[in-house]
C-alpha cells in the first residue's frame, strides 16, 4: 500500500494550494481528482483576485485585508496569470451608494492594502467618460477609478497543481474515491483509476471538493457529521463586443447588488447571480432568470448592447459557492474559508467549506497550522510566500 503524510481530494483551486503547501513543506502528498483541474467552481469564477470591496460593508475587514495582501503575492509571483486592470464605478442620480460611502470605502481598501502597487484611486474627469467603453452617461455623476487584479483562473488552478508536482506531489487523475476509513494512525482510502481499484494510506485526508464536500464526507468512516451549508449558484454571460478600457463595478438596477462587466478573451463578460441551489452540483447551469437578469444589467448601462438577445450570448456558465446556511441574503453572510476535522487534537480528516479564489495560499497556509500536530517532522523545501508559478 502505498504511503503519504497527505491526500487530498479535489484539484481546484483549494486542493491544489494545499498540495502545493504540503509538498513545500516537504511532505508526501498524494491528490486525487475524479475530473481535472478545476473542474468545478475554480474554473466557473468572475476570474479576479482582488480583495472584495464590498466586504467592507459587511464589516469582514480581516477578509479583506488578507485577499490583498495575497493579490500583492500573486502579482509577484505569477505576473503572466494576474495582472493589474483599472476598475471603474459608476455613481448615478439613482445609485443606492453616495460618492462619500464610495470614497471611504476606497480609502479604507487603500488603507488596508498597506497603500502598496495598485492601492490608488481617483475621481475620474467629466472629460474622461467619453472613453469609458460606451457607458450611459445620463444622469451620471461621478466615477470612480480604482484597481484589483484579473486571471484566468483555470489556469491559475493548473499552474498551482503543477507547482505542487514540481515539488514532489503526486496526481491520479482522473480517479474517484470510494471510500476512506480512518483509524488510529491516520486514513486509509480507496479510490477508482483506470478502472483498477487501490489504495493508499495517509495521516490525514483533505476533503477539498467544494460544493461536493458533504458528497465527499458520506463515503469516510466512521460516519461524519455533515455540517449545515447552503449552495450559491454565480452566473455569468459572455457576448461578443469587447469591453477595452477596464473593468466596471456597476449596481443591477433591479435590486442594487454588484455587477462587474469585464473584458475577457476579445469579448464582454458579466456576472455573477447569486441564486439558492439545491441539486447536484454536477447539474448546475444558468437559469433563464439569470440570464435575462445579467442582460438587463448590460444593457442599462451599455446601450450598445440594447438590441443583444439570447441568441447573441457566446457562452454562459455557472459555479456553486459554498456558504454557511442561514436565511439573510447571501452577500450578508461571511465569506471566511471554514473548516470541519474529525477531531480537534491531531486530525485525520479535515474538510474546507467555502474560499475565495484569491484568498487559496492563505487557505493553504491555515490548513498546514491546524493539521501539523498529525504529520511527521519534514525539512520544508521551499515558502509558497516566494514560489514563481508559470502558465503551461
Amino acid at each position: 500500500m502505498a504511503e503519504f503524510d497527505v491526500i487530498v481530494v479535489g484539484a481546484g483551486i483549494q486542493g491544489a494550494g494545499v498540495a502545493q503547501a504540503a509538498a513545500a513543506a516537504g511532505h508526501r502528498v498524494l491528490v486525487l481528482e475524479q475530473q481535472h483541474p478545476a473542474y468545478g467552481t475554480s474554473s466557473r469564477s468572475s476570474k479576479l483576485i482582488h480583495g472584495g470591496l464590498r466586504y467592507l460593508e459587511t464589516g469582514q475587514f480581516h477578509l479583506v485585508r488578507e485577499s490583498l495582501h495575497e493579490r500583492t503575492l500573486m502579482l509577484q509571483n505569477a505576473p503572466e496569470l494576474v495582472t493589474l486592470k483599472p476598475f471603474y464605478i459608476p455613481l448615478y442620480r439613482q445609485t443606492r451608494r453616495q460618492p462619500w460611502q464610495i470614497r471611504t470605502g476606497l480609502s479604507l481598501y487603500a488603507m488596508l492594502g498597506g497603500f502598496q502597487k495598485g492601492c490608488s484611486f481617483s475621481s475620474l474627469s467629466r472629460s474622461k467618460w467619453s472613453q469609458l467603453d460606451g457607458l450611459n452617461t445620463q444622469d451620471l455623476h461621478d466615477v470612480f477609478r480604482y484597481y484589483d487584479a484579473q486571471t484566468d483562473d483555470a489556469l491559475l488552478t493548473q499552474a498551482v497543481l503543477r507547482s505542487a508536482i514540481q515539488l514532489g506531489a503526486t496526481v491520479a487523475m482522473p480517479a474517484r474515491l470510494e471510500h476512506a476509513n480512518l483509524h488510529s494512525t491516520g486514513v486509509e482510502v480507496t479510490y477508482i483509476q483506470n478502472g483498477s481499484s487501490r489504495t493508499a494510506h495517509g495521516r490525514v485526508l483533505i476533503n477539498a471538493t467544494g460544493p461536493w464536500v458533504n458528497h465527499t464526507l458520506q463515503c469516510v468512516a466512521p460516519t461524519q457529521p455533515l455540517p449545515s451549508i447552503d449552495l450559491v449558484q454565480g452566473t455569468h454571460l459572455i457576448l461578443p463586443g469587447e469591453i477595452t478600457h477596464g473593468i466596471y463595478y456597476v449596481e443591477s438596477p433591479r435590486d442594487g447588488r454588484a455587477i462587474f462587466v469585464m473584458p475577457w478573451q476579445g469579448q464582454t463578460m458579466i456576472g455573477t447571480t447569486e441564486t439558492r441551489y439545491c441539486g447536484n452540483p454536477d447539474d448546475t447551469r444558468p437559469l433563464n432568470t439569470e440570464i435575462n437578469y445579467l442582460l438587463q444589467t448590460l444593457k442599462h448601462y451599455f446601450p450598445a448592447y440594447e438590441k443583444y438577445t439570447l441568441n447573441d450570448i457566446t457562452r454562459s456558465f455557472s459555479g456553486l459557492r459554498v456558504l454557511p446556511a442561514g436565511s439573510e441574503h447571501a452577500f450578508r453572510r461571511p465569506r471566511e474559508t471554514l473548516f470541519a476535522v474529525d477531531q480537534e487534537h491531531s486530525p485525520r480528516l479535515l474538510s474546507i467549506f467555502g474560499g475565495k479564489l484569491t484568498g487559496w495560499r492563505a487557505t493553504a497556509e491555515k490548513v498546514m497550522q491546524r493539521i501539523d500536530p498529525s504529520l511527521p517532522t519534514r525539512r520544508a523545501v521551499a515558502d509558497t510566500r516566494h514560489l514563481r508559478l508559470w502558465p503551461e
